[in-house]
């Protein structure tokens, strides 16, 4: 339920949509999971509790009226704009398939790993929900997984994007009676409507990605750099939040030095892109550092955290509150937190506590 409380605060500094704790309350029992922990309840805000689960529910109960009462509910408290549509259904799956897109692309732009993306776990409003087994990255790797529960990387960081199109399937299953009388037709509305969730998917992630880099516009070969950009991270075994304040805080005549044969491919086209929207690397990073975090979540600092009040010492966790609401800060009081432990993500796992 910390976990929960420290990693939610930290999304909603970062400017991620998510639900939040109003807090964390001891019940005075003694929980058995892996180990005995003590227990506690989460009193968790959320703009609703609807999600892809509690649509699936009402399919089951066979009720069109109420799966029709669900929806009407739903629009009424997230999409008041559907009000007077001619296909409330298939216009409010497409509004949830771009608000779950863009949310995702945000959880990937700061590598933020869900851990448990299942369908009860996808909010209808697009906001975080359920910070069980979910961690942050360090040394970027697409196949990372940290949750105890997930042994097939299934929910993987790289996975997320197309687990959220399994999940946004499941919700358009649900609401094929109610977009048509004709369930074919029904049926082709909402694959169209699927389909072009990987489009918007990388438009809203590519848009984030240049605004990290600097890029004013768009170019054909964004993709190329933006794979030359990962590629460099994977095989030289970078820091994914480090390596992008690293783009955004040092000269270019340092960066100039970097050995490595991998960024040196990136950088020069990354340079020539800038020169191109007439800017200059000292330029953009002034606006590159408002997108990029110097404070992420840190494993070891969480498990830190957790263990001291676990032992009664809520200190710990305040100081890491303080400078998790606090992403994009410079300031050198907060510098432990900048730091990557190494090898400590190499076996690290994460643990549902619900």
């Amino acid at each position: 339920m910390l976990r929960e409380f420290l990693i939610s605060e930290a999304m909603h500094a970062l400017g991620i949509p998510t639900t939040r704790s109003l807090g964390v309350i001891k019940t005075g029992e003694i929980v058995l999971r892996e180990t005995p922990l003590p227990g506690a309840i989460v009193v968790r805000m959320a703009s609703s509790h609807l999600r892809v689960g509690t649509f699936e529910y009402s399919a089951t109960l066979e009720s069109r009226e109420q799966q029709k009462a669900l929806l009407d509910f739903a629009i009424r408290r997230h999409t008041p704009d559907l009000k007077n549509s001619d296909n409330q259904a298939l216009d409010f799956l497409n509004q949830v398939i771009h608000r779950q897109a863009q949310l995702v692309a945000q959880w990937m732009s700061v590598g933020f790993i869900h851990g448990v993306m299942n369908t009860d776990n996808m909010t209808i409003s697009g906001e975080t929900i359920d910070y069980g087994p979910c961690a942050f990255m360090d040394t970027y790797d697409a196949s990372t997984v940290f949750s105890s529960i997930d042994r097939k990387g299934d929910y993987a960081y790289g996975q997320q994007p197309s687990v959220a199109q399994w999940n946004l399937t499941r919700l358009a299953e649900t609401l094929l009676p109610l977009m048509t009388s004709s369930l074919e037709t029904a049926k082709v509305q909402a694959i169209s409507a699927l389909n072009d969730y990987p489009n918007i998917f990388e438009e809203h992630y590519f848009t984030i990605l240049r605004k990290k880099l600097g890029l004013m516009s768009e170019s054909k070969t964004d993709r190329l750099l933006f794979e030359s950009l990962f590629h460099w991270l994977y095989h030289d075994r970078q820091d994914m939040t480090n390596s992008f304040v690293y783009l955004t805080n040092t000269h270019a005549q340092e960066i100039e030095k970097n050995p490595s044969k991998l960024f040196q491919k990136f950088y020069h086209n990354w340079i020539r892109r800038l020169k191109n929207q007439g800017t200059s690397l000292s330029e953009m990073q002034v606006e590159m550092a408002k997108v990029n975090p110097t404070i992420v979540p840190r494993n070891h600092k969480v498990e830190e955290a957790l263990t001291a009040a676990e032992n009664g010492d809520l200190s710990v966790i305040q100081k890491l509150l303080d400078a998790l609401r606090q992403p994009f800060s410079r300031d050198e009081r907060f510098s432990e937190y900048r730091k990557p432990l190494k090898d400590h993500s190499k076996n690290y796992k994460t643990f549902c506590g619900t």
